[in-house]
């Protein structure tokens, strides 16, 4: 017997707002004290939500903030100074 495929269900208009909100200040404070926040997101509603989340947390800490997904992971990390140095990405 064979079991059946695992499929997911798809977040609710009110379970990705609160999960949106719910995940702005970890992110905020995982890039203030590491640089750069690093989350498996393999589902384009996945990488939607942490976008979102990415414009928040920049707008919360008042910096300029850039995602970046490659189909399986997004990361999450601040964007370059106006002087071209990277402030906090290192290795992604």
């Amino acid at each position: 017997m064979t079991q059946p495929a695992f499929r997911r269900t798809p977040l609710s208009a009110d379970e990705r707002a609160r999960g949106a909100a719910n995940f702005v200040p970890l992110v905020a404070e995982h890039l203030v004290t590491q640089g750069r926040f690093r989350v498996s997101a393999d589902t384009p509603e996945l990488v939607e939500l942490f976008q979102s989340v990415a414009r928040r947390v920049g707008e919360t800490l008042g910096r300029p903030v850039v995602s970046y997904a490659n189909g399986r992971y997004l990361v999450i990390a601040f964007s370059q100074d106006a002087d071209g140095e990277a402030s906090a990405i290192s290795s992604i």
